[in-house]
């Protein structure tokens, strides 16, 4: 047993299609369950459809109805949500984003409210599997790619997952080959800039200026057109609602510890105080992120890939499970690269181990405080980092590049 978990002897093909078969009847029969059972707009327990999506659309509907900024009132933007969904008491779904996602919920309020759900989930679901097919461009991929659990999550959440892992993992795919495009779709994360946090360093460490001047252009551009639409009032709306989310949402915890998969909830989960969870989430950031960092200057786009997806989920206080298909994208590039170049021992199992986590990660965390989530993506960068120094000896290359280095070579002539 031990030597086939070593090998990934037991991830067969016929278990791998086995499995996604199941994995995905039984993810669709759980949306038709939601959508059957449902009333209105409202699921069976008077959530509305796509949970989470509820804020976006009243977001947007605000947007359109010229009351851009109040989207950031909690109490105006919960009023309107309980218009939405036929004035009923609906649980509060509060509106935290920067105004650049405004533009895409503006456009999804002109829709009524579940054709909007759809198109969302849809299009965005399409770019993230776009991103994957050109990761992953085998068609024994795509069936345990939309089977996987995470995937289910933030369909039935109505979340952006999707789309925060298609303008990531488009910006890393195409980092070589098509730096502005890259840098294009990168400066996009302005929307959530927490995920954003590595990208300024990537892009300098790998020294792409093409990168860099996209990232800047489209970030720029978004934040420029949401001052032509709506003016400083969103913004200013948005600044002064920071200091309220960050003590309720994120200090406090009030979307829940198991929900929330970070560092900083993990020890709050545990009964830390918020100074103690604010250090620890630092130096995981830190460390993450200087990981992430060395295997892209050193390593291929496989490793790369896997470390700065995975370093993106470490490094923010604020990452909730269905955010985690970010995950999936690292796990794409570490797949391509081992069918490429060879799996490494272990590599296959802790791959399979990834994908069914986020299944039970959010039960297992409020039920026993273990962080599955956390633990996945350290996984994730571990492998990553392990391939590098492996299969690129991207040890061997920081040494041959290290100044220190080449001043004692120097001084020995």
């Amino acid at each position: 047993m031990w030597r086939s978990l070593a090998d990934g002897s037991w991830l067969t093909a016929d278990r791998v299609r086995a499995v996604a078969r199941v994995a995905g009847a039984a993810s669709l029969l759980f949306l038709l369950f939601l959508l059957l059972t449902s009333q209105g707009t409202l699921d069976r327990w008077g959530r509305p459809l796509g949970t989470d999506f509820s804020n976006v659309w009243t977001a947007g509907r605000m947007a359109i109805e010229g009351r851009a900024a109040d989207a950031w009132d909690w109490g105006a933007h919960h009023r309107v949500q309980q218009e939405a969904h036929a004035d009923r008491e609906v649980p509060f779904y509060g509106w935290h984003y920067p105004p650049p996602f405004l533009l895409v919920a503006a456009l999804l309020g002109f829709l009524p409210y579940l054709a909007a759900l759809a198109v969302w989930q849809g299009a965005s679901l399409a770019g993230a599997l776009a991103v994957v097919r050109r990761i992953l461009p085998h068609r024994d991929a795509l069936p345990p790619v939309l089977a996987a659990p995470v995937v289910l999550v933030c369909l039935a959440h109505g979340h952006n997952g999707f789309l925060t892992a298609a303008l990531l993992g488009g910006g890393l795919l195409l980092l070589e080959r098509r730096p502005l495009l890259a840098g294009l779709l990168l400066g996009c994360l302005v929307y959530k800039p927490q995920f954003a946090l590595i990208i300024p360093p990537l892009l300098l460490v790998t020294r792409n200026g093409r990168a860099f001047a996209g990232a800047a252009f489209s970030s720029g551009a978004l934040v420029a057109l949401t001052l032509m639409l709506w003016g400083w009032p969103v913004w200013q709306a948005f600044l002064d609602s920071l200091p309220l989310t960050r003590q309720i949402v994120i200090e406090a915890g009030a979307t829940g510890w198991g929900k929330i998969q970070s560092p900083f909830a993990m020890i709050r989960m545990w009964g830390g105080g918020v100074d103690l969870a604010y250090a620890v989430q630092g130096m995981t950031s830190a460390a993450a992120i200087g990981a992430a960092l060395w295997t892209a200057r050193f390593a291929g786009p496989g490793p790369r890939g896997a470390a700065v997806a995975a370093a993106a989920i470490l490094s923010t206080p604020y990452v909730l499970d269905y955010d985690f298909v970010l995950l999936g994208i690292g796990c794409a590039f570490l797949v391509a690269d081992g069918r490429q170049r060879g799996f490494l021992g272990f590599e296959k199992s802790l791959l399979a181990l990834v994908w069914i986590a986020p299944l039970f990660a959010r039960p297992l965390a409020t039920l026993t405080l273990v962080p599955a989530g956390q633990i996945t993506a350290l996984i994730v960068l571990a492998l990553a980092v392990r391939r590098a120094v492996l299969v690129d000896d991207a040890g061997g290359a920081a040494l041959r590049s290290s100044p220190f280095r080449r001043s004692r070579a120097g001084s020995g002539r």
